[in-house]
């Protein structure tokens, strides 16, 4: 399955059930935003390994709303203490997917750790994520896209040809804002 190919059923998922999306920084974003830009998908652009917690955040202050996130094996790798802390608050309106491609795709597709024997299931798993599952085909995705915990899809290494994503930073954070806020605020 190719990255861009899972991000696009991440895609339509959120949109079926109103979450909303995080996406990891690099390519990943710029794929989403090529595939379905909508102001509830929130695009990283800087703070490698900080989507798992950045939604985390939001599912525990916006309890009423699905939360997924988009995020990368190597951002994950970055940052395994969210693990734990997802574990600890376990929010059922949050789910991780971990996008697994092997490499740090947004930067040269250097191999990492999950290439040769790191186990992001098994360290999920070990840090106390009770929901943990893997996939490796779309259909295995799609089911998955509607749990909560944590999600690992073997992606394909490589990088689709989209542009670069055309919005100001100021832009992405005020519609996503604007997109989270309760009902009749302002």
């Amino acid at each position: 399955m190719r990255r861009i190919e899972a991000i696009a059923l991440a895609a339509k998922s959120a949109q079926e059930r109103n979450a909303l999306l995080i996406s990891n920084i690099g390519y990943p974003s710029r794929e989403l935003y090529s595939v379905h830009d909508r102001p509830e998908n929130f695009y990283m652009l800087g703070s490698m390994g900080m989507a798992s917690s950045i939604g985390l955040g939001l599912a525990l202050a916006r309890p009423e709303r699905r939360v997924m996130v988009l995020d990368g094996d190597g951002s994950v790798l970055m940052n395994l203490g969210t693990l734990a802390t997802i574990a600890q608050h376990a929010p059922d309106n949050y789910l991780l997917v971990i996008l697994d491609n092997g490499c740090y795709g947004s930067t040269g597709s250097q191999p990492t750790c999950t290439c040769y024997s790191t186990d992001l299931a098994a360290v999920a798993r070990g840090a106390g994520i009770r929901n943990v599952q893997k996939t490796d085909d779309p259909e295995g995705l799609a089911r998955a896209l509607q749990g909560q915990g944590v999600v690992v899809a073997r992606v394909e290494a490589g990088n689709a040809s989209v542009p670069i994503i055309d919005l100001l930073p100021e832009e992405i954070i005020k519609r996503f804002i604007r997109s989270i806020l309760p009902a009749g605020s302002s």
